[in-house]
């Protein structure tokens, strides 16, 4: 069984929670999808996108979003 990453680790990649939060399960979906990926008895994809985060292997772009003045 693989050691789950701690919030502390991963904000320090994602400053964020909540694009953390986001990144994390756009990549789950996405290795769901995979047809030919094997997951291990018991593992599931929320937590293997979670170490691959930590791990550096999920790229991510945040773009700056300004408040309208209304």
């Amino acid at each position: 069984m693989t050691k789950i990453p701690t919030i502390d680790q991963l904000t320090e990649i994602v400053p964020s929670k909540y694009a953390l939060v986001i990144i994390s399960a756009k990549r789950a979906r996405q290795l769901k999808n995979m047809p030919d990926l094997d997951f291990e008895h018991g593992e599931k994809a929320i937590i293997r996108a979670l170490e691959e985060i930590a791990a550096g292997e999920v790229e991510y772009h945040m773009e700056q979003v300004e408040a309208i003045d209304s």
